[in-house]
């Protein structure tokens, strides 16, 4: 990711560099002193400060644009402030997106790729998969990130190929089930705790068992891969690791899981945000 650098951490702050502009936001993990001096920490661009847990407020220090580019490898991503301090792109996702890629890079119309995207956000994961051969349903139950995530695929002149859902993943999954629907490739990303289109309830403490499960059984026999990827404390990466060895008991193929990291140059920190799990079919 180019356009991408951790500059430090610590005291519960992460100071982040998204092409020219400069950010200061909270982060829980970050319990150590930074390493850069308060004067370097003074030149972002702004600062977020949490009001509560759903929205808190920017100040602004510098001029930045209400809304910029962000390059991702050969793709780009539009970026903007948001009153819950995100900008639409998690940058920890990064090796996750290179793994997509090559997950999806052997895909052509004689041999093609159908891929779901489950909590799919801004499209980040989208962008790694579409090319030539692949179709993927983008499903996200937020008007304003799918609306976001069209613009990005717009952006990078990749329409193509892309089936945008808004709806309940749950209820998305069992349809798709009843119609004997199967993908050769599925992605997981779910949140703490969020609403559907129509209000529907999800918490991952007592849904992401059966979305697993729902998901595993609208993977084709050959499938090509899973990918579950969770920013919520105390689901672990051997926590996914053991829920897909669970669930894909009798598939075979080669589970992998790892923490998610944000990072900069060699004498940064690199930062913990969330984990993952790999499943692929060999």
């Amino acid at each position: 990711m180019t356009g991408y650098a951790l500059l430090d951490s610590g005291f519960h702050r992460k100071l982040e560099q998204f092409e020219d502009i400069i950010l200061d936001r909270p982060c829980s993990q970050a319990i150590w002193k930074p390493l850069l001096p308060k004067s370097k920490w003074q030149m972002a661009h702004a600062r977020f400060e949490r009001l509560t847990e759903k929205d808190g407020q920017w100040k602004i220090s510098k001029k930045m644009p209400e809304a910029w580019h962000m390059q991702l490898g050969e793709k780009k991503i539009k970026l903007c402030t948001t009153s819950f301090g995100h900008l639409g792109v998690f940058p920890e996702q990064k090796a996750q997106w290179q793994w997509l890629e090559k997950r999806v890079e052997n895909a052509n119309e004689d041999k093609p790729m159908k891929v779901l995207n489950l909590f799919a956000y801004s499209g980040g994961s989208t962008l790694a998969c579409i090319k030539p051969g692949v179709s993927v349903v983008h499903l996200d139950a937020s008007r304003p990130m799918v609306t976001w995530a069209k613009e990005n695929a717009e952006l990078n002149n990749c329409n193509n190929g892309i089936t945008w859902m808004l709806e309940d993943v749950t209820k998305f999954l069992k349809r798709e089930i009843r119609r004997g629907n199967q993908y050769d490739g599925i992605i997981l990303d779910p949140p703490s705790f969020g609403r559907g289109p129509k209000k529907e309830l999800f918490k991952i403490e007592q849904d992401f068992r059966d979305l697993i499960e729902m998901c595993v059984t609208l993977l084709k026999k050959d499938a090509n891969f899973m990918l579950l990827s969770c920013h919520t404390p105390g689901v672990t990466a051997m926590v996914l690791e053991n829920m897909l060895r669970v669930s894909l008991l009798n598939k075979g193929g080669k589970i992998v899981s790892g923490e998610m990291l944000l990072e900069g140059a060699s004498d940064v920190l690199p930062l913990p945000s969330g984990c993952f799990a790999r499943w692929i079919n060999e």
